[in-house]
């Protein structure tokens, strides 16, 4: 293992000390017009594909954690294979389609606890589909026309299949049945950088590590954590389209807006301070103009007794101060007391719609039974312009603050739809309170089941 990675490292050294004389050569290379692009335009003023092939050693050894807490403690390095496409959306950002196999190796398992002993595994990894997010840093800077070294990060998720195979008391155990295949999830994390070799080639250089989502991946589950791997790599990544077009993952924009500034001729800049010149003398006469309006309008928006109407259209001039008035100045009529009377019906048709409520399991998807009582209290608040106040609950099923948001979205999904029948939404409040608030014992299912609810209180 300690072999393979100092050739690694030797490799990755030398590549960086050629990329460093790379970098120092765009230092005195000026701008020529094949890497001009003029700024702000389109996509296919670039070349936004690629594709790339790259090969390297793969272990589950990673940068995170320590060889001793691993399932087997005695990583090994195993050939590793890759291929992707990417899509540039801009000159720092790209959405990359991923494929990955190789092995997984290792040795020297953890104590089973059973007697057995855990001799060694090996993993054939058929196929690792994931899409990444590719953030590309150091093509944007002011110094060069060009770097020839593009430092980036990717992120991303996807799927692994692959076949585990585990060696127990010197015996080679498949460990699917009849030597089937496994499928997890798994989130690829990554970093490295590209060094330009032509307008159309890139070397790629990378060190990635995968997390994936099961303890499985050795055919060996022990402890608490699940399995991860890192492949390191190096390849190559070619970029589709016109050989005269630049990539846009090497473009460097800022060197794009500096050639065009220095394009510029006098003609152009004394075209472009004779039509500054003409849009100053315009707005002078704007404000000339925007001066006798105000002057003119004067007499529209004076208001004597400060009661909002200007006395142009004041009716009832001289009205008290804080005297609530209409559109023509006069005072408006004290408003009628309404009391709102809950009936016991009233009551009953809010208690069906809680008894019938039901959402599909851990969503906030009301169920379509459930719509014939919820149709009667919309009624309801149309008719008797009711407010009324939902309130969400949950057991103790899951974490604080999923709950706390699952119980807010049940409520405001019965608002929705009470809302769609005609009610108005003003008079609907939705609140959610996630496990704060059980009215029964979160031990027992039945218990449970009615801390799930969503109450509904008319006023």
């Amino acid at each position: 293992m300690k072999k393979h990675l100092t050739k690694a490292s030797l490799l990755l050294t030398g590549l960086l000390a050629g990329g460093s004389v790379f970098a120092q050569t765009a230092d005195t290379t000026k701008a020529t017009t094949t890497d001009y692009v003029q700024p702000f335009s389109p996509d296919n003023a670039f070349r936004t594909w690629s594709v790339g092939v790259n090969g390297g050693l793969m272990t589950p050894f990673t940068i995170f954690g320590k060889k001793s807490s691993q399932d087997f403690r005695s990583p090994h390095s195993k050939i590793g294979y890759g291929a992707y496409i990417k899509k540039q959306i801009t000159s720092g950002f790209g959405l990359q389609a991923n494929f990955m196999g190789g092995q997984l190796a290792g040795a020297n398992g953890q104590p089973t606890g059973t007697g057995n002993t855990m001799d060694s595994y090996e993993t054939k990894l058929n196929y690792a589909l994931s899409l990444n997010a590719v953030l590309s840093v150091g093509n944007i800077t002011f110094r060069h026309n060009h770097n020839f070294i593009q430092p980036y990060a990717t992120v991303g998720i996807g799927g692994l299949n692959y076949n585990p195979t585990v060696v127990i008391n010197g015996t080679s155990q498949n460990v699917t049945a009849n030597g089937g295949s496994l499928n997890e999830w798994f989130v690829p994390v990554g970093a490295g950088f590209k060094i330009n070799v032509s307008r159309g080639i890139n070397i790629d250089l990378g060190y990635q590590v995968n997390f994936a989502y099961a303890d499985n991946l050795d055919g060996y589950r022990y402890g608490a954590h699940n399995d991860r791997f890192s492949y390191a790599h190096a390849g190559l990544e070619f970029a589709l389209g016109s050989k005269s077009k630049p990539q846009l993952a090497a473009h460097n924009p800022v060197s794009s807006i500096r050639t065009e500034y220095m394009m510029e001729n006098r003609n152009t800049r004394n075209q472009l301070q004779s039509q500054i010149d003409a849009q100053k003398a315009a707005n002078e006469q704007l404000k000339a103009e925007l001066a006798t309006t105000n002057a003119n309008l004067a007499k529209f928006t004076a208001d004597s007794d400060n009661d909002g109407v200007p006395d142009f259209y004041d009716k009832c001039p001289n009205t008290p101060a804080g005297t609530k008035v209409d559109g023509s100045g006069c005072p408006l009529p004290a408003p009628k007391q309404i009391t709102t009377v809950i009936t016991e019906e009233d009551r009953k048709v809010v208690r069906d719609a809680i008894a019938n409520l039901e959402f599909d399991f851990g969503k906030a998807t009301i169920r379509a039974h459930s719509y014939p009582s919820l149709d009667r209290v919309a009624k309801l608040l149309v008719d008797k312009n009711f407010s009324l106040k939902l309130a969400g609950h949950t057991d103790n099923v899951g974490s604080n603050d999923a709950n706390m948001k699952l119980s807010k979205d049940r409520a405001e999904s019965v608002k929705s739809y009470l809302v769609s029948k005609g009610a108005n939404a003003s008079r609907i409040e939705a609140t959610g309170y996630g496990e704060t608030q059980p009215i029964a014992s979160n031990k027992t299912a039945k218990g449970r089941q009615q801390n799930r609810r969503v109450e509904f209180t008319l006023y």
